[in-house]
């Protein structure tokens, strides 16, 4: 993905020696033309998987996600941070910490939209530690589907999601995967 790699070092900013700022082009202001592409790429990584849905996180995994369902032509599911009052029962729940935001929440999902065989490909914008991963893993599995991939926008590999994630026995696709931010510079595996 050198469209990908070219943006994160271009317009990534680094905060410090653990967060990088990708907001000028992946979670807050996006580029519809790369999340085109990311859909793409993720669709042929995990195109023997017969993937059914795309599970993703609010709010930055939906721009990826959207597009990968696209690229499979199958439906995205978000599971959703915030309280609904529309989406209170019949729930897949699980406790997830985002390290950015260095706080807890729970993720939700409604049951009428995974069933057993479901093939799910997780797609999130970051990997860190791989808390998100985890917490969407659960719920699939909760679900009695089955986790056929995690695909990772930007992982950050010095940090232990990736392996935690291989680990565990879940094939994880990064595009593009950070070895360091020390010294404010922006270094590539």
């Amino acid at each position: 993905m050198k469209l990908l790699v070219e943006k994160v070092l271009q317009e990534g900013i680094v905060l410090s020696d653990q967060v990088l700022k990708v907001d000028s082009f992946l979670n807050h202001q996006m580029d519809p033309e790369l999340m085109l592409e990311i859909g793409r790429e993720f669709a042929r990584l995990f195109a023997g998987e017969s993937i059914t849905k795309v599970l993703t996180i609010e709010s930055s995994g939906i721009a990826p996600g959207i597009m990968t369902a696209l690229a499979l032509n199958v439906r995205l599911i978000f599971a959703r941070k915030r309280k609904s009052l529309t989406l209170t029962e019949d729930i897949f729940v699980e406790k997830v910490y985002s390290y950015t935001k260095q706080e807890s929440s729970e993720i939700t999902v409604s049951r009428k939209f995974l069933e057993p065989g479901d093939r799910v490909l997780i797609v999130d914008d970051f990997l860190a530690n791989g808390e998100a991963a985890f917490g969407l893993a659960r719920i699939v599995e909760q679900a009695g589907a089955e986790v056929a991939g995690i695909g990772i926008v930007i992982e950050k590999a010095f940090q232990p999601g990736g392996r935690l994630l291989a680990d565990a026995g879940y094939r994880v696709e990064s595009l593009v995967r950070v070895a360091s931010l020390a010294n404010g510079t922006i270094e590539l595996v």
